[in-house]
């Protein structure tokens, strides 16, 4: 008789982890028990078929549970719920929902890819109807079907992050006006805040009503059972629908009701084989922790891509063949997401959470075209690069604008996984001709002005350092793009000298006060700044990214 496999939980982990577990061991007997109707499905893509960009239900779902059992011999059981792990008998007790009878499922290797479920904040109103959360195909389903019935004309989105930010764009795509209610004064996640703020500014443009630090208090209804109004700990807003987004949480009631060992986030601990506390159970996708490759400690991030290598993980170690070891070294909370016209993406760490683990953060901001600024059809993004300043490791990098984000991304990405330093990506022979970069692209570029940084050959400062400095008396803003770009748009208080005139209106400038030179992206700033140093100005700064990167309120 064959090894007995059985996993709980299916979509991207789960069915990841049954398949390669198949084309491993042929002769196992391996059994997917899921709660849900659809067994495997792309739940990235669900805000997309909520704004009708994926225009049908089953461009969602990937396969079904009869093609697994016709063609790869895996028995998907489907409205099971698990109950308990009896790890003693190596014997997992289930329930049928549409019968109610307990059934058992004896395993020899045991996957737990119970996935995570969306957080449902506890406040008046949160069940009524038109109230939506939008985490699995049946979500998207009810929330698709209410907007074709009610045509709401308003919607409240609760949450500022990927999904909801997403949900955001998709619903003012079919005619509604959003507005986005969000408990952090910065968001989304995962960015620096004037980073995280540049995101905000393309919500806020492109007709999208936002409300930051702002907390939900309650949702009302207008006396028919569907909702009519949001409550914030500020103000009431209007609304004919809510979609809830304000996060996810670990389903590990199964593993900790069976002492298995857990980590951030209640997240299930494993080691790199997705191996638990327990030598025949695994767990793979978003109910596990993982190792974030840059401070080597658990961490948990709920994302597609990373539960389908950990799935595959899980399928090698379960099925056990000969030379199938494999083990999945961690992830660097890797993300990259699109809003309205802005493409946003992270690796890493950012600034303050690596000033949190003790490193020495220096950081670089550059604003730059994504190809060749004469190609037609080149946009502008801001690189964030972060590295530490002891041992030149580069550390973690955000990416803003309308140009390519994922590329680049993806290049600091491989670096940053291979522990390389700036003076590493200074020199990487990247690809280039017009069509797809500039001849020195804007990540090595990046590298660059932090190089001169480390070097003492440059000081700068980012929007937010120089946001919470507009009122200092000992600062002066020296603005040295042209007039008309002054008049068109500066920082309030600034001073304007364009570049050219440095030396002929140096007496303008004074000399016992910190010096912030400000241009469009940096160059300017930096030419003005050597001649100020070389007219003897020992406190100068340039703004990093210029104005291109500066999100805050202008005059």
């Amino acid at each position: 008789m064959g090894k007995r496999i059985v996993v709980i939980g299916a979509v991207a982990a789960g069915t990841k982890a049954a398949a390669k577990a198949r084309r491993d061991d042929p002769a196992a007997s391996i059994t997917v028990l899921t709660e849900e109707r659809d067994v495997s499905y792309a739940g990235c893509g669900l805000p997309y078929y909520v704004g009708g960009v994926i225009k049908g239900r089953g461009e969602l779902v990937v396969r079904s549970a009869e093609s697994f059992r016709d063609s790869e011999r895996i028995e998907v059981i489907t409205g099971h719920r698990a109950d308990s792990i009896e790890r003693g008998r190596k014997v997992v007790v289930a329930t049928d929902l549409d019968t109610g009878t307990k059934r058992e499922f004896e395993y020899d290797r045991l996957v737990l890819a119970t996935g995570a479920s969306a957080i449902v904040p506890d406040v008046p109103g949160v069940h009524l109807e038109g109230v939506f959360k939008l985490r699995s195909v049946t979500d998207a389903d009810a929330l698709t079907s209410f907007i074709e019935r009610r045509r709401p004309c308003r919607a409240v989105v609760v949450g500022g992050g990927f999904i909801g930010l997403e949900s955001a764009e998709n619903l003012s795509r079919k005619g509604i006006r959003v507005s986005v209610v969000e408990m952090l004064e910065d968001f989304p996640p995962g960015f620096d805040p004037d980073m995280s703020r540049c995101i905000r500014n393309c919500v806020v443009e492109s007709g999208v009503e936002v409300y930051a630090g702002e907390a939900l208090v309650g949702i009302e209804d207008g006396g028919s059972g569907c909702v009519r109004r949001v409550r914030t700990n500020a103000r009431c807003l209007d609304a004919d629908m809510v979609l809830v987004a304000v996060g996810v949480r670990p389903n590990t009631r199964l593993a900790a009701g069976s002492g298995l060992a857990l980590g951030p986030r209640g997240a299930i601990l494993v080691d790199g084989s997705m191996r638990t506390s327990d030598p025949d159970i695994y767990a793979a996708g978003d109910c596990a922790a993982t190792r974030h490759l840059v401070t080597g400690k658990p961490a948990w991030y709920p994302m597609g891509s990373t539960a389908n290598k950990m799935g595959r993980v899980a399928g090698i170690e379960v099925a056990g063949a000969a030379g199938g070891s494999q083990a999945f070294a961690g992830v660097l909370g890797t993300a990259v997401f699109k809003v309205f016209d802005t493409s946003c993406a992270r690796t890493g760490l950012t600034e303050a959470e690596a000033a949190a683990e003790g490193f020495d953060p220096v950081s670089a901001t550059v604003a730059a075209p994504d190809r060749a600024h004469y190609y037609p059809g080149h946009r502008d993004i801001v690189v964030r690069l972060i590295a530490d300043g002891r041992t030149r490791r580069v550390l973690g990098a955000q990416i803003v604008g309308e140009g390519v984000v994922d590329k680049p991304i993806d290049t600091l990405v491989t670096l940053i996984s291979l522990k390389g330093t700036v003076d590493e990506l200074s020199t990487l022979d990247l690809a280039y001709a017009p069509p797809f970069s500039s001849a020195m692209s804007p990540v090595i570029t990046a590298a660059n002005v932090l190089l001169n940084k480390m070097g003492g050959r440059l000081d700068g400062i980012t929007a937010a350092r120089l946001q919470a400095r507009l009122r200092d008396p000992g600062v002066f803003l020296l603005d040295v793009r042209t007039g008309a770009e002054f008049t068109a748009r500066s920082i309030p208080g600034s001073v304007n000298i364009p570049v050219n005139e440095i030396e002929a209106r140096v007496a303008e400038v004074p000399r016992d006060r910190e010096l912030i030179i400000i241009c469009r992206v940096g160059r300017r700033a930096y030419t003005a700044y050597l001649k100020l140093r070389n007219l003897g100005f020992s406190r100068v700064e340039i703004l990093d990214g210029g104005m291109l990167a500066y999100p805050y309120e202008t005059q």
